[in-house]
């Protein structure tokens, strides 16, 4: 989990902040969802991202 919150501070997150609650929720929304799980490669994974990984999974349960 640090991990993940020091990636979407040093590749996402605006160094001077958000200006509202909503902008920053939808903001880090769409980091989870349209780019650290879909395009993001992980070391974990083999560098595989998160959707490729559990695509595999499923595939082979």
């Amino acid at each position: 989990m640090e991990r993940f919150f020091r990636s979407l501070k040093t590749e996402w997150a605006p160094t001077l902040g958000y200006v509202s609650l909503i902008e920053a929720q939808a903001h880090i929304f769409r980091y989870i969802t349209g780019y650290y799980s879909q395009l993001r490669p992980h070391t974990f994974n083999r560098g595989a991202t998160p959707n490729e990984k559990e695509a595999r999974h499923n595939r082979t349960s």
